[in-house]
């Protein structure tokens, strides 16, 4: 099995040597300025992990891992987008749409999710694609959440809003891997519980780190869903209660891995890195 950044390498390599399709002419070069200038690829690893936990070569689901980070690069290009969240840095460096213009960076998310579903596509069974289709649908819902909402949410009504945003693209990164490796819907049930909490994780680990980060540890403008009245698990519960929403749920992970069949080590190492990352 290969280690987590053995992983992240494969998909870097993977996502570098990328063909578009050639009617994108040169708006591909707006594509790879953005999949291309950084990130964690935690989608990508997870996945890949995921399969090999179940038994696959990592390069059978390459195409499924690599097809997740498509998608959230398109996410983040529009999501910055001055209609939306109207932030200028992404990854340290310049957002889509001030590098290019937000026309340019319109096409190129647009292009991105097109050729997410041209990888997913690529693989015999529909159910890849399909996984890809809920939870970019799942996405793009939690993200209309997020703009049309007030401010006015409580816990429950939090959680859902990032089971949706954050949560469904992480949780595909599971399930795209059980649909590779050819599981029954029942076989499929427990590693869907797992890339949910995944996703939960991940989400207040990332308002706590927008609470206490600066830009140059983050990539990204911190404080902004704070100043613009968002709800977050901060705000909602208060640092030292976040922090501690955050241990729970890591421990709930890794007791969801100690249940699945398979050498969940990698797995494990991957929620541990997502607890105590620090950008």
């Amino acid at each position: 099995m290969h280690r987590p950044d053995e992983l992240r390498r494969l998909a870097e390599d993977f996502l570098a040597g990328l063909s578009f399709a050639a009617e994108l002419g040169r708006l591909e070069e707006a594509l790879r300025y953005s999949l291309l200038g950084g990130g964690k690829r935690i989608r990508p690893v997870l996945c890949l992990a995921t399969g090999e936990a179940l038994g696959r070569e990592a390069v059978d689901l390459l195409p499924a891992a690599c097809s997740l980070e498509l998608v959230h690069t398109f996410s983040l290009v529009h999501d910055d987008l001055p209609a939306l969240d109207d932030d200028d840095l992404r990854r340290g460096q310049p957002s889509a749409h001030v590098r290019f213009g937000e026309d340019v960076a319109i096409l190129a998310g647009d292009a991105l999710l097109a050729e997410a579903f041209r990888l997913a596509l690529g693989y015999a069974s529909p159910l890849v694609a399909r996984e890809l289709a809920e939870a970019t649908l799942g996405m793009i819902g939690g993200q209309y959440l997020d703009v049309t909402t007030d401010g006015d949410l409580d816990a429950a009504g939090l959680r859902r809003l990032h089971a949706l945003k954050t949560g469904r693209l992480l949780r595909a990164a599971v399930t795209t891997a059980t649909a590779v490796g050819g599981l029954s819907e029942q076989e499929r049930a427990p590693w869907r519980s797992l890339g949910e909490d995944v996703g939960l994780l991940f989400q207040i680990v990332d308002d706590v780190l927008d609470a206490t980060g600066t830009a140059e540890e983050l990539g990204k403008t911190p404080g902004k869903d704070e100043a613009a009245g968002k709800v977050t698990y901060v705000s909602l519960h208060g640092l030292a209660r976040a922090r501690e929403l955050a241990d729970e749920t890591r421990d709930r992970v890794h007791e969801r891995l100690a249940e699945l069949p398979g050498d969940t080590s990698v797995l494990a190492e991957i929620v541990d890195a997502v607890h105590d990352r620090r950008a």
